[in-house]
This record gives structure tokens, sequence and C-alpha cells, in this order.
């Protein structure tokens, strides 16, 4: 079966009717969780994941329960036959209430491939989406440490051109941090200049 067969074989409508429950949860950077699930879909897609109907399917939810947690997981693994797998898999990448984001991360990068891809490719989604007007230099520097300490390294499990694009965005993200405490730098020290100067001119009047 060709790959424009198997996409028009493959049904997503019903896990987009669950995911709509998403259009409440906003982003920082604007926008909503239900067009983030599509980004993730569609990032998938790009790297031609097209055989992998689970993994598909469950990007489209892969936040669902974390945002929501009063949704109704049976409700969802009624859907079609494919469906409790899918569950499973949003379960495996959803971050438990007790667990450290830390431990979160762990836990993926030891889990199934399917885990492993649907994180690397929510994680591009996200460093896309991570502006300094929405986060702090902070939020976006330890953001990025963690890109490098445990998704990168998932990327290499399972696919290399993810490694390239996370790298890549990794290292352009670093550039614009790097830039803004540039920046910041040079208008302290010309603010200072300015004070000195002030000073001088009021002392030789």
């Amino acid at each position: 079966m060709s790959e424009l067969e198997v996409l028009k074989n493959l049904v997503l409508a019903p896990y987009i009717l669950k995911a709509t429950a998403l259009i409440k949860v906003k982003r920082k950077v604007g926008g909503n969780q239900f067009r983030h699930s599509f980004s993730t879909l569609g990032i998938l897609l790009d790297y031609k994941f097209f055989n992998d109907s689970i993994l598909l399917k469950a990007s489209l939810l892969h936040d669902l329960l974390e945002d929501l947690p009063e949704t109704q997981v049976g409700e969802i693994r009624g859907i079609d036959h494919e469906s409790n797998q899918v569950v499973d898999l949003v379960l495996e990448v959803t971050k438990r209430t007790e667990e450290t984001k830390i431990q979160y991360l762990q836990r993926v990068s030891t889990g199934s491939r399917n885990a492993m891809l649907l994180k690397c490719a929510d994680r591009i989604s996200n460093l896309t989406d991570l502006h300094h007007d929405t986060h702090t230099e902070q939020k976006i520097s330890d953001y990025l440490d963690q890109t490098e300490q445990f998704v990168i390294p998932m990327a290499q499990k399972v696919n290399y051109y993810m490694v390239i694009e996370l790298s890549d965005l990794v290292a352009t993200r670093r550039e614009i941090v790097l830039n803004l405490t540039d920046k910041r730098t040079a208008k302290r020290i010309h603010m200072a200049k300015l004070k000195i100067l002030r000073a001088l001119h009021i002392n030789t009047k």
C-alpha cells in the first residue's frame, strides 16, 4: 500500500473531536493546546510516520490527560480497534502527579520507541514556540538544558533527523538568550557612562 493510500485510510476524526477539549487550554505563546496537538501531528507526518496510526492518533491527545485530568479515559478506549493502544501510549507520555519534570523525562527516555518519538515531536513543537517575550531567560535555559540532557538522547535512539532538528533549535534558542544578555549588558554600560558624563557635567559647572 502506498503512503497516499495509507493516509487515505487513516481515520483521525474521532480523535480530533476528543482533542477539541484542548481548545480551552491556553498557551503562553498564544493559541491553545488543540493547535499544539495538530503541530505535533504535523511534525510526525513531516517525518513520514504514515504507517504508524497509533502514534499519529496519540499525538492528537498527548496532552489531554495532563491538561484535563477529568477526561473520561474509558470513552477514548472505545473509539476503535486501536484506541486501547493509543490510550496506553498517551498515558506513557503523560507526566504523573507525583513526578518531577526530571523524573518524568527519565521515565520516558527508557520507555517505548513510540513514546520517545512522540516526546521528540512534542519538544520540537514546543521549542519552535519558545520565545523570550513569553518566557524568562532562566526558563528558556532550563528547558534547553533538559532538551540536551534527555530529549536529544531519546532522538538518538529513534530518529537521526530529529537529532539534527532538535540540536539546531537548541542552538538558535541559546543564541537568542545570549544576544539578550549582551544587549542588556551593553545597555547597562551605556547607562553607566551617561551617569558618569552627567556627574562630570555637573561638577564642571
